[in-house]
């Protein structure tokens, strides 16, 4: 079993998102990361992990691997459209696999309006998986050998098809940071609204509408890490007319006020702001809207 020691020895530079003593991400293999956003490998301690730790969401789903010093879980987290506290956490080592929308139904086929903000015991979904990825964590001698097993074993699960036009649907809300009609997702694919909607609902497991709102105050969470950026001004940047309903809507999705984040960002843990290609996204849809005022 690895240590947190072995974080600071993984050699792919290139594939590093972010990494600390006590955690690192890490990008899947290439081939993979149209379904999965990362891989995570945290040794938590109290300092690191507060009892109030949350995740805000953007309607994916999370492969959640706990590690103690007699036993070793697998949960499956599906698609969650609300806040979900995990506090802290007396596992030695977590490693997490964060999937990008639709991606789990690419390795489970399982319509995800199923899971949508339900958690099971990986096990119950896929028994074999859930066998190989206990034996490689349990036989990891290193980070990277870790990572390697990880890609592999994932490589040869995914074999379910969604259709591709969801990808388009889904770069052209991370390119809007989630400020875009659903009227013009449907008619950029030739596709009526309800029948993307019920896309969404079987491959997604959220509604379109639900899914743009997710991505927005996920940028808000975002932008509001910059103490540069009032309340006012996300509200603005993130398309509101005023800041009452950004904060009414901010408030409906991650359960505190804009404010109330801020004051304990700590706590919270916003999976969008982990991945670079989304992080690029958001600061270029920004930038031109500042560019506009």
């Amino acid at each position: 079993m690895i240590s947190k020691h072995d974080i600071q020895a993984f050699g792919e530079k290139h594939r590093i998102l972010l990494q600390g003593d006590e955690f690192i991400y890490i990008l899947p293999h290439h081939a993979l990361r149209t379904h999965i956003a990362d891989y995570t490998i945290t040794f938590p301690t109290k300092d690191f992990m507060s009892d109030r730790t949350t995740i805000l969401s953007y309607g994916s789903a999370t492969l959640v691997i706990e590690s103690t010093a007699k036993k070793l879980s697998i949960k499956l987290f599906g698609p969650s459209v609300k806040p979900c506290l995990i506090g802290n956490t007396p596992s030695e080592m977590i490693v997490t696999i964060d999937f990008r929308p639709a991606g789990l139904y690419a390795l489970t086929g399982i319509s995800q309006s199923e899971l949508t903000d339900k958690a099971f015991p990986f096990e119950e979904i896929n028994f074999s998986l859930s066998k190989l990825l206990s034996e490689a964590i349990e036989k990891a001698t290193s980070v990277s050998r870790l990572v390697t097993n990880l890609d592999i074993l994932l490589l040869e699960s995914m074999s379910t098809i969604y259709p591709p036009q969801l990808n388009l649907v889904f770069q052209n809300v991370f390119n809007s940071a989630g400020n875009i009609a659903v009227k013009k997702l449907s008619d950029d694919i030739h596709y009526s609204e309800r029948h993307l909607n019920r896309m969404f609902k079987q491959y997604v497991g959220t509604g379109v509408k639900t899914f743009t709102r997710l991505i927005r105050m996920n940028v808000a969470c975002h932008l509001l890490q910059n103490c540069k950026n009032s309340v006012e001004i996300v509200s603005e940047l993130t398309g509101f007319q005023d800041p009452s309903h950004f904060v009414r809507d901010f408030e409906l999705i991650c359960g505190i006020t804009p404010k109330t984040y801020r004051d304990n960002m700590s706590d919270f843990h916003n999976e969008i702001a982990m991945s670079l290609m989304y992080i690029e996204d958001i600061l270029k849809y920004t930038q031109q809207r500042r560019a506009k005022k």
